[in-house]
């Protein structure tokens, strides 16, 4: 099937990966055996051709015919190279069905990219919503095989877009849903993330200034490797040693005058040009796709030159840093000085850089897009009954009909309505310990930060308005900086405050608000915390333990509600139904909680 044309098997997602498993597998176990034959037979070939040489030392008119098998090793030699890069091809392509499958089997958590590094404890909300790190929604979607596609991801999952920019990505998540023949070929083009691209930095290097700028300097360099490698003719034909030996001193203190120009160009080109191939071939698969969604063409479209291709470009960019990266060979480190061949690489890299540099960022943001999209893509296709967030141009509002946190197997998760905003700003949400009011907020939260990035969210509708996401539910207390819990809470809620002034309602999700103080200060604080936030137009849910603070909606009306979890003892043993209901809860459990594991409080 060709890649660009939508999936139309009605195989489910789980099938269609075990079959690809399966004919994938077949393939490259048969091509394993033919790799192990070619191997074996060019081994048998070389012992033969030196056997029948060690033979034929005597009858040198002879020899000429072991031209024949060697002939037939290089050939060989060939064959099996294009067979080893096959399979190693294959089995990329064997990685992502298997990934996938651990994702449908709920197995993934640990074995992807936990996007770590972008985690920034002061952020908003991607602590708190395990946005990042083990188990992360960034791992669950994330299948970029670039540090460009990483970073694109990471951004998206960070900060919310505009609403026409959601729905243009909505449009091409879509489209690329069920094209999973490309997405398989994207994912199967590189090694590993690790080895990729560093976009920054090759950017940075296709927009620096030329080390060998003047004209004049690249023709002396050019002139004096030739008359050089002229003063060898000479030597060899005339016997006139002593010009070759002028050349080679002069060379060498032309050498001695460029070499820091020329070394420290080679080593920024070498730093930025890691994994140009698997640039090249993300590009090409770009270039050559048929797209229909307006954001997919117009990413194609940003591709396209007058001149090279940016595909064939690159290409052209990885052949002269392979030659360049030979420079550290102790064999031709003497011949460079004399030749300058190094440098004049150097020189044909910054021809390239002069031509294409300026080109490059808007290249990588292309790649970057498309990786996001796709991961967003694949998650689609694999969780069919999620649907796409509608959104209200007025606000603040957060509806939601059949709500469950993404992290959470599906067939497990317990889906549950809410409705914020046209009115009800506040809920208080209070519950017994274990009865899943923090899953509950992290859930809400979550899935506004899927559908403000253009994902699929865990629900059977959402509609919502723009919102920023505010979250204060895992705070943590830092011993060598010296700062408590509670002062730790009470800087974020100053963060969550200075959101709420600025033009984009905040959806604020506070589990244990102020849990580190007394009774009397926290229902004070709390109630003064909500009110100012409120006030400035935002919407949310405060979660407690503490059923003091269930009579702050008693003071405002319509405007909040109390809601809560609660729990049941039957045999023994605490049960759970994690379904939403309104009210104050009626039971506590923490006393049952301490007895059940050999405390023994009376109960």
């Amino acid at each position: 099937m060709d890649a660009g044309e939508a999936q139309t098997s009605d195989e489910t997602p789980g099938e269609l990966y075990a079959r690809r498993l399966r004919e994938l597998n077949h393939a490259q176990a048969a091509e394993q055996r033919r790799e192990k034959l070619l191997g074996y037979s060019k081994l048998a070939v070389a012992l033969l051709t030196v056997i029948a040489a060690a033979m034929l030392l005597h009858y040198l008119r002879v020899l000429e015919f072991l031209v024949l098998p060697a002939a037939a090793f290089l050939v060989l030699a060939v064959l099996q190279e294009n067979l080893i890069r096959k399979l190693r091809y294959r089995e990329r392509a064997i990685a992502f069905y298997e990934r996938g499958h651990a994702r449908l089997e709920d197995r993934w958590a640990g074995s992807g990219e936990s996007g770590e590094r972008f985690l920034d404890p002061m952020h908003p909300y991607a602590r708190d919503l395990d946005i990042f790190g083990g188990g992360s929604m960034f791992e669950l979607l994330c299948t970029a095989r670039t540090r460009a596609g990483e970073e694109t991801l990471a951004a998206w999952l960070l900060s919310a877009a505009p609403v026409d920019e959601v729905l243009a990505r909505q449009q091409a998540v879509r489209e690329l849903a069920n094209r999973v023949e490309f997405r398989e070929r994207l994912f199967s083009l590189g090694e590993t993330v690790r080895l990729g691209v560093h976009p920054e930095v090759l950017a940075a290097w296709g927009e620096r200034k030329a080390a060998f700028a003047a004209r004049p300097t690249r023709v002396v360099t050019g002139v004096l490797a030739v008359l050089w490698l002229l003063s060898l003719v000479s030597w060899a034909l005339w016997g006139l040693s002593d010009i070759t030996g002028a050349i080679t001193i002069l060379n060498l203190a032309w050498a001695h005058r460029i070499y820091r120009r020329s070394d420290e160009a080679a080593t920024a080109l070498e730093k930025a040009a890691d994994g140009l191939a698997l640039l090249a071939g993300l590009l090409a698969l770009m270039e050559q796709e048929h797209f229909h969604s307006p954001r997919l063409i117009a990413l194609q479209a940003s591709l396209k030159r007058d001149s090279l291709a940016p595909s064939a470009a690159i290409h052209k960019l990885a052949r002269v840093v392979e030659y360049v990266n030979s420079r550290h060979s102790l064999f031709l480190r003497p011949l460079d000085l004399v030749t300058f061949w190094s440098t004049q690489l150097v020189f044909a890299a910054e021809r390239w850089q002069q031509e294409f540099g300026p080109a490059i960022r808007g290249w990588l943001k292309a790649v970057g897009e498309l990786e996001a999209l796709t991961a967003l893509a694949g998650y689609a296709y694999e969780h069919p009954h999620d649907v796409f967030a509608e959104f209200d141009a007025a606000g603040p509002v957060f509806e939601a009909e059949a709500m469950a946190h993404p992290l959470l197997p599906a067939a497990k998760a317990v889906r549950n309505d809410l409705k914020l905003g046209d009115g009800m700003q506040l809920l208080i949400l209070s519950g017994p310990n274990m009865a899943g009011k923090s899953t509950f907020i992290r859930s809400v939260g979550v899935n506004a930060v899927l559908a403000e990035c253009g994902a699929p969210v865990r629900a059977a509708r959402l509609r919502l308005s723009p919102l920023t996401v505010a979250a204060s539910i895992c705070i943590l207390d830092s011993l060598s900086g010296g700062v408590s819990r509670f002062y730790a809470e009470i800087h974020r809620v100053k963060l969550i405050s200075d959101l709420a002034a600025g033009p984009v309602p905040v959806l604020f999700l506070l589990d244990e608000l102020l849990s580190g103080t007394n009774s009397h200060d926290r229902l004070a604080g709390s109630e003064f915390i909500v009110r100012s936030l409120m006030g400035q137009n935002a919407i949310g849910i405060v979660s407690t333990h503490d059923l003091a603070l269930t009579k702050i909606p008693e003071e405002m009306g319509s405007r909040a509600a109390n809601c809560h979890f609660e729990d049941r003892f039957e045999d023994g043993q605490l049960i759970f139904d994690y379904k939403l209901k309104p009210g104050v809860v009626k039971t506590s459990n923490a006393l049952l909680l301490m007895r059940s594991i050999g405390l023994g409080v009376d109960v």
